[in-house]
């Protein structure tokens, strides 16, 4: 049995496994141990928690969803967003309150926050009974620092890495729909953001890499990819590649659908677009953040466009992409915005009446330019705002559903629905989830779907049987 440790040697584009004997000693220590984990935030981290998942089931830990029978909890952090931060560390004391009755217990932090100096400050001083610290850099170090078992607080990170670590494995969730990595870190350094200095700056993984990745998910059964980065249309500028001929290449291997997150309207260019546009199983699905409709508060963000370089963008894609879907992110009381500005926020969602939008009330992060920001609109204000853009947001989401209704859809069915053990769910084309009403032996298969209820949220359908 091996256990890849995948070290990078100094030139950043060449990677190497080295592997650990995992001998009985090991298998004895860790055999007949659980682990917990949870994850917050993003698809990375989400993505972060399958190599987390490999490295741990690797070592012999088996999963649980009880953290009273877990040996080891791993919280996957995010620093997005203070509630995220509130809530693990909230968390941490339920933690500790196990591991004083429980002498075999490791507590590990990893992801963005253990990134952050003042959040290893608090862990110190405050939650010294925490185990390790791991940075999301370095994740492939936790088989060692779990085998070398040290009695006192490891802390292991490093910020702004230039390394790409190729060939991890992961313990993926689904067996239907898989994260591909092709980037890493962000350089755009909005003012609010705390991506670049937790995840670091832009590194791009070679395109045969990741083409390899995704012939290996096609011939296991996999129906689709998602190409993750935290720019991810950035791809490519630091090794002197294209994300557009990315996009065609894996859209040349055949898998059944491709997808792709986040992408910042900035480096969105033509010749995505028409990829986009050539190829049918790259989905018609496009998340595209705009943030602020104002453009003296986009550029206050240093989001790099104005509102109408926007829209052009916007409206260039409707034309050229059939039957496309947008979604974007909105954060409203950022610090100046005024109710004008605001008020060309609504603007925007009321001429792109985006399929839906993710929207939030303006969180200061500790290190980020905004958080020194003089912040004069009232929590009160701030919320009365976000009141107003969600019923507006809504108002063009169910819109956009009710177009749907009576149609019959093409589906990717993953799995049981959430809400109702009695029917499946899945995914249309254009990202929009669908409660189905149908058998259990058409999960992981893309069906005919017939809508028949339009929600602002959802759809629900019925199984059209083609058999």
């Amino acid at each position: 049995m091996h256990l890849p440790d995948l070290n990078v040697a100094k030139d950043r584009t060449k990677k190497e496994n080295i592997y650990i004997d995992l001998n009985e000693n090991y298998n004895k220590v860790f055999s007949n141990k659980k682990y917990f984990l949870r994850t917050y935030g993003c698809q990375m981290n989400v993505h972060d928690s399958e190599q987390i998942r490999h490295y741990l089931e690797t070592l012999g830990l088996k999963s649980t969803d009880k953290i009273e029978e877990a040996n080891i909890v791993v919280l996957n952090t995010c620093a997005i967003r203070e509630n995220a931060r509130d809530k693990v560390v909230g968390f941490l004391g339920k933690c500790k309150y196990l591991k004083k009755n429980h002498e075999d217990f490791k507590i590990i932090l990893t992801g963005c926050m253990s990134e952050q100096p003042d959040f290893i400050e608090l862990i110190q001083k405050k939650h010294p009974y925490v185990d390790v610290v791991i940075g999301t850099h370095n994740i492939h170090q936790l088989p060692k620092l779990l085998i070398n078992n040290n009695p006192k607080q490891d802390i292991e990170v490093y910020s702004n890495s230039d390394e790409v670590i190729e060939n991890i494995q992961y313990a993926r969730d689904s067996k239907i729909s898989a994260w591909v990595n092709i980037m890493f870190g962000c350089d755009k350094f909005c003012t609010y953001c705390i991506v670049p200095y937790t995840r670091g700056r832009e590194r791009s993984r070679k395109p045969e890499e990741i083409i390899k990745e995704v012939k290996d998910l096609k011939k296991n059964g996999y129906k689709e990819v998602t190409l993750l980065g935290q720019n991810v249309n950035a791809y490519g500028k630091d090794i002197g590649e294209k994300f557009s001929d990315l996009l065609e290449k894996v859209a040349q291997t055949g898998i059944e659908r491709i997808r792709f997150v986040t992408s910042h309207p900035w480096n969105f260019t033509d010749e995505m677009i028409d990829v986009i546009a050539k190829y049918k199983n790259i989905m018609p699905y496009i998340h595209l953040p705009i943030q602020s409709g104002s453009n003296e508060i986009l550029k206050r963000m240093n989001r790099r466009y104005t509102k109408e370089e926007y829209l052009e963008l916007f409206n260039k894609m409707k034309k050229k992409i059939n039957n496309v879907s947008i979604t974007t992110d909105i954060i409203v009381g950022f610090p100046g915005e005024t109710d004008k500005d605001f008020q060309e926020t609504l603007d925007v969602v009321r001429k792109c009446e985006f399929d839906g939008a993710y929207t939030f009330i303006f969180s200061p992060r500790e290190g980020t330019p905004a958080a020194k920001m003089k912040d004069n609109i009232s929590l009160k204000e701030k919320e009365k705002r976000l009141h107003e853009l969600n019923e507006v947001v809504n108002y063009y989401a169910n819109k956009s559903n009710q177009k749907l209704l009576n149609k019959t859809l093409d589906v990717l069915v993953t799995g049981v629905s959430d809400k109702d053990n009695n029917k499946l769910c899945g995914y249309t084309e254009g990202m929009k989830l669908v409660n189905i009403s149908g058998p259990k032996d058409i999960i992981g298969s893309i069906v005919k779907i017939k809508i028949t209820d339009a929600k602002s949220f959802s759809l629900d359908g019925e199984y059209v049987d083609e058999r």
